[in-house]
């Protein structure tokens, strides 16, 4: 479990770290869209994430 915990946690780290790597202008100028959402418009964007994470865990479990 604590070994399945780690590798998913590396595996955001290099996913989250791709962008401002390969494109940093347009990673910045996207985090500054984001951070100007509303507070709702934020939580729905985190609701989408947490759903599509969901989704992706079970269709991943099936195989």
């Amino acid at each position: 479990m604590g070994e399945s915990l780690l590798a998913a946690i590396g595996l955001v780290l290099i996913i989250e770290g791709i962008m401002p790597l390969a494109a940093p202008a347009q990673w910045r100028a996207t985090v500054e869209r984001i951070a100007s959402l509303r507070d709702g418009q934020l939580r729905f964007v985190g609701l989408g994430a947490v759903l599509a994470g969901i989704v992706l865990l079970v269709l991943v479990r099936q195989l």
